[in-house]
C-alpha cells in the first residue's frame, strides 16, 4: 500500500480510566444490632470501584492512498511475538489529501504488565505493512502481592 505524504504525526499511548458498569451487584453489609450508644443510625457503604486502566493509541496520518484501515498489535516482548488485538480493521480514509486522527482503546490489557504496541496498515487490495514504530507502554499498576496462606 503506498501512503504518499503519510507520516505519523502523533502516536502517544496514555491512561484514560473506566468506570464499572451501574448493572455490576453492589455488596452490602450485614445490618448490625442497634445499641442504646448509638444516635443515630449508620448508613451501610459499598466500596467504591476503582477505573480499570486501559492504554489508548493515537496517531495521525498526513494523507492516505486506498487505505482500507488499520489492525493494531500488541506484544509482552520488543521482539515479539505480538498478537493482533483488533477484532475488525479500524476503518481508515481511503484516499485523501488531508489529515485523519484515528484512536484505539485497548481494554484487554492486564494493568500490572508493561505491553508494546504497534500499528499495521492495510491498503483496498490486501497488502499490509508497519505503519509505526514498536512503542513501549508501562504498567498501570504495580503487580498484585500474593495473598499468604493461612
Amino acid at each position: 500500500m503506498k501512503l504518499l505524504a503519510t507520516a505519523v504525526v502523533s502516536l502517544s499511548l496514555t491512561l484514560i480510566g473506566c468506570a464499572t458498569s451501574s448493572t455490576d451487584p453492589q455488596p452490602t453489609l450485614p445490618a448490625a444490632a442497634p445499641t442504646e450508644a448509638q444516635a443515630a443510625p449508620t448508613p451501610a457503604v459499598a466500596p467504591t470501584a476503582q477505573p480499570v486502566p486501559v492504554n489508548t493509541l493515537r496517531w495521525t496520518t498526513a494523507s492516505e492512498v486506498d487505505n482500507l484501515g488499520f489492525d493494531i498489535y500488541r506484544g509482552e516482548s520488543e521482539d515479539g511475538p505480538f498478537v493482533r488485538i483488533t477484532p475488525e480493521p479500524i476503518p481508515g480514509a481511503g484516499t485523501i489529501d488531508e489529515p485523519q486522527s484515528y484512536v484505539f482503546v485497548d481494554d484487554t490489557n492486564d494493568p500490572s504488565k508493561g505491553y508494546y504496541y504497534y500499528i499495521e496498515s492495510i491498503s483496498v487490495h490486501g497488502v499490509r505493512e508497519r505503519f509505526s514504530p514498536v512503542q513501549y507502554v508501562k504498567p498501570k499498576r504495580p503487580p498484585l502481592e500474593p495473598t499468604p496462606a493461612p
